[in-house]
């Protein structure tokens, strides 16, 4: 099936974008910011707000209509591999494969300071009407909240002897997160404990792509609720077990 953004009628293409050119306010820059979306291949640009951001920066709001169209029977997108379980399919899961307590760690490392993803994984109260992983009898969950340093978070890993560790960033302006995220699994390598523990991270711009790029075993995105990231541990973890035992 072939879509296109959507405004006023069915595949009319219309966009709204918004953007910042470093330009004073003016007719220069609004022009500037017309021809911009012209070359972007964006038919009919308009521009319908403009507002000085400081003396050297204009912010704009624009309209526009794209003239491309995807086929979503072509596409193909790259997810972590889970069968949904709720609250009380996950917990009995846990008891008859697993057998103990899934001891899961969670931080928003760096200079990151917003918590919200990580407490909607990880707080009792959960999110969108999905516990959180502290409400699960069958986990012990530890949230160590934001701008936790990446050696404390391993520290603590370690000292716990955890299953899974799952980082938030929210923070991501000039990806700072990619070296950040990047830093956790160089830290757990040398410690060599990366391969005994379930590695994830969430956040905004997280994607299960770039998490496997990275070096974690599994991205989650916004909406993600707390069952989908239990489901995941609690079978991945039971997956490693049997290979460990068939192996022995």
């Amino acid at each position: 099936m072939l879509v296109k953004p959507y405004g006023d009628t069915m595949n009319d293409g219309a966009m709204q974008l918004s953007f910042t050119l470093p330009m004073r306010k003016g007719d220069e820059a609004r022009e500037a910011a017309r021809v911009l979306l012209t070359r972007m291949g964006l038919d009919d640009p308009q521009i319908v707000h403009m507002e000085a951001i400081g003396e050297e920066f204009t912010f704009f709001v624009a309209y526009g209509k794209c003239t491309f169209a995807v086929d979503t029977d072509e596409l193909t997108v790259a997810r972590a591999q889970v069968e949904k379980m709720d609250f009380y399919q996950i917990n009995k899961f846990i008891k008859e494969h697993i057998g103990r307590k899934i001891k899961v760690i969670g931080a928003c490392t760096g200079t990151d300071a917003h918590t919200v993803g990580l407490d909607a994984i990880m707080n009792m109260k959960g999110f969108h009407g999905d516990y959180g992983l502290e409400r699960y009898p069958e986990f012990v969950a530890v949230n160590m909240g934001s701008q936790v340093p990446n050696e404390t978070l391993v520290a603590k890993a370690i000292e716990m002897g955890a299953d899974a560790i799952l980082v938030s960033q929210v923070v991501t302006q000039k990806n700072v997160h990619v070296p950040n995220l990047t830093r956790l699994v160089e830290l757990l390598e040398a410690e060599g404990y990366r391969d005994r523990v379930i590695l994830i991270c969430g956040g905004p711009r997280i994607s299960h792509e770039l998490a496997v790029e990275l070096g974690y075993d599994a991205g989650f995105g916004p909406g993600t609720v707390p069952s989908e990231v239990a489901s995941y541990i609690a079978q991945e973890l039971a997956r490693r077990l049997a290979q460990t035992a068939r192996d022995e």
